[in-house]
């Protein structure tokens, strides 16, 4: 993992876009840069990135560079690299100094675009620098942020840089910071328009790079703008930077996307957890009109943590966080584990959720587990999982709503107390049952004995033929369709009871099939839904490794609804609730909701 220390603002161009424009005069002192690099050594990190303004303007720079070699670091530059088009500066960072990375700034393919945008005359150097890394520092990003100055010639920089080895040319969207928010209407293009030509200049290079040559990568534009090129998003968190620490900061903080928001338009899209939406100052100032949200792609409902280093805490001694620092761990992204005789810190490096749903997973609704399995995905969560809790000592704590937190496992089985509850609602069902998305048969044991006993007469709906065939040989007590619930046959009648057991967030659109299904349901019979939120799964690293590689399941999740989502998305409906099971920390990550059906006489609730 890599920590970004920024040395101070002052820089030798002057960027149109810059984000610290207006603090060009702070600097950070030579000692407290010593500290802040001796600090990401005793946070467990591997490499040590300074940033600015320029850090290569400052004297210090080949001092702090070999300060972090000594301690067994290797070293990163996020820079304009004027300083690294001198062969021998970059002969000396890379055999003395383990310069392992370098995310360089270039606006143009040619001097007029570039030194346009920078407000220099910088342009050979920035080239030559790209030749004195490229291949030989194995992590090198050409970054160039799109503004109007270049928005029309991004061909022109792929072509500049096709020749170069081992190279990411990245592009951009201009944030509204510093200079950039100042003069927003002027130096920022229209997200589509950026979109378009970021697109097309991807294309362009893809068809021309020889293997081995020229990668590419975005950053900024939000996904559905971008369709298939979504793999190639590349940000901080890509680059495995853990956290940052600003001039003018004590400690490091964890890097954040608290600048990129997702609006209401992006609420059901598809693509939500992985995009970074607009950028938050885009939206004041345009709006959202140019998102094309996408409805009917899978995700994700799991997220693995694998460790990452030891603290070491004897019985009884005093929390090792609190004493050192809580600030630069991510409270969504992080957690400790509880051992013996030491804590040991996890860390999720997911791109399947944003950073709020990855928060609201771990901190808010407490689904967190330890997978003791050796499966790719578990499948009896209550023989493959065990739930973890925060500690009661966590819990008292004064800094628990800063920190991530020390979590322990939980003796009970909290997914067959949870069971417990749609079993009893089941065995009490009388009539006709439809059972929409049957596939899994989570609960065809109970709903087989009721069949044999005359309670009901089932019929059970899922688009899976082969998994319907095992279930029919195995249950030869109802009839089963093959159709998706989207297809509802005509022929299925009128029934008693609806079931949607664990399948509401696999249906493309729930509220289509439920509309479908209510009109065969009669007045005064029930609705049953019953699925998962999301979850996080503490694994080993071999482990997760695996079970990531796999093949996806031919039949995904859609969201990751809880029963607040479930109730909004129902709403309107001649339905009425009878009870509600929502997820919380002491809860299994199923919830439940059971509705009445309700006559045309009655209204809607």
């Amino acid at each position: 993992m890599k920590a970004l220390i920024k040395v101070g603002y002052a820089c030798n161009e002057n960027c149109t876009f810059c984000h610290t424009a207006d603090m060009r005069q702070m600097n950070d002192s030579t000692e407290r840069v010593d500290w802040k690099i001796e600090r990401a050594r005793r946070l467990g990190y591997s490499m040590v990135v300074l940033s600015g303004g320029e850090p290569t303007i400052r004297p210090e720079l080949l001092r702090w560079a070999r300060r972090v070699a000594a301690l067994g670091l290797d070293f990163g530059l996020v820079t304009n690299g004027l300083l690294l088009s001198y062969p021998h500066v970059v002969d000396e960072l890379i055999a003395e100094c383990r310069l392992r990375y370098v995310y360089m700034s270039i606006h143009g393919g040619a001097a007029k675009v570039h030194n346009s945008v920078v407000r220099a005359d910088t342009f050979q150097k920035a080239v030559a620098a790209l030749q004195n890394l490229a291949g030989r520092v194995p992590d090198l990003t050409a970054n160039c942020v799109v503004t109007t100055a270049n928005v029309k010639h991004l061909r022109g920089l792929v072509d500049r840089l096709l020749p170069l080895r081992d190279l990411c040319l990245k592009f951009s969207m201009t944030q509204p910071k510093g200079a950039a928010d100042r003069a927003y209407d002027v130096i920022c293009p229209e997200v589509a328009a950026c979109a378009a030509a970021v697109k097309d200049a991807i294309a362009y290079g893809m068809e021309r790079a020889e293997p081995g040559t020229l990668r590419f990568a975005h950053d900024g534009i939000p996904f559905c703008l971008l369709p298939g090129l979504e793999h190639l998003y590349d940000d901080l968190k890509t680059h495995r930077f853990a956290s940052m620490i600003e001039t003018d900061e004590d400690d490091f903080v964890p890097v954040d996307d608290v600048a990129k928001i997702h609006t209401e338009k992006c609420e059901d899209c598809s693509l939500r957890g992985a995009c970074p939406g607009l950028y938050r100052g885009y939206h004041e100032a345009r709006g959202d009109g140019a998102l094309r949200p996408v409805h009917d792609l899978p995700r994700a409902n799991s997220f693995h943590f694998v460790p990452e280093r030891d603290l070491v805490r004897p019985p009884g001694a005093p929390c090792p966080v609190r004493r050192d620092g809580v600030r630069p761990y991510d409270r969504g992204r992080t957690l400790f584990l509880r051992l013996k005789d030491r804590m040991r810190l996890f860390r999720t490096g997911t791109r399947d959720f944003a950073d709020a749903e990855l928060l609201a997973t771990k901190e808010g609704a407490g689904q967190l587990y330890v997978d003791i399995s050796s499966k790719l995905a578990p499948d009896d969560f209550a023989k493959d999982l065990r739930k973890l809790r925060i500690s009661a000592e966590c819990g008292a704590c004064p800094r628990r709503d800063e920190c991530t937190g020390c979590w322990e496992p939980v003796r009970e089985d909290v997914f067959t107390r949870d069971d417990a509850l749609v079993l009893d609602r089941l065995r009490a069902l009388r009539g006709r049952v439809l059972d929409l998305g049957c596939g899994e048969g989570p609960y065809l044991d109970v709903l087989a004995e009721q069949a044999r006993a005359g309670a009901i007469d089932y019929v059970g709906l899922d688009p899976d033929e082969g998994r319907l065939a095992v279930l029919s040989s195995r249950y030869p007590f109802g009839r089963f369709i093959a159709a998706p619930a989207e297809a509802l046959p005509d022929d299925v009648g009128e029934v008693d009871h609806v079931l949607v057991l664990r399948s509401w967030n696999h249906l493309v659109d729930p509220g289509k099939v439920l509309d479908r299904a209510l009109a065969r349901l009669r007045p005064g019979g029930s609705l049953l839904v019953v699925d998962n939120v999301a979850f996080g799964l503490v694994r080993g690293r071999a482990h997760a490794a695996r079970a990531e590689a796999a093949p996806a399941n031919r039949f995904e999740h859609y969201r990751n609804d809880g029963a607040a989502e479930a109730e909004r998305r129902l709403a309107g409906r001649p339905l009425r609730l009878v009870s509600r099971r929502a997820v919380g920390p002491e809860t299994s990550n199923q919830w439940m909701l059971c509705y009445q059906r309700i006559s045309a006489e009655e209204g809607h609730p």
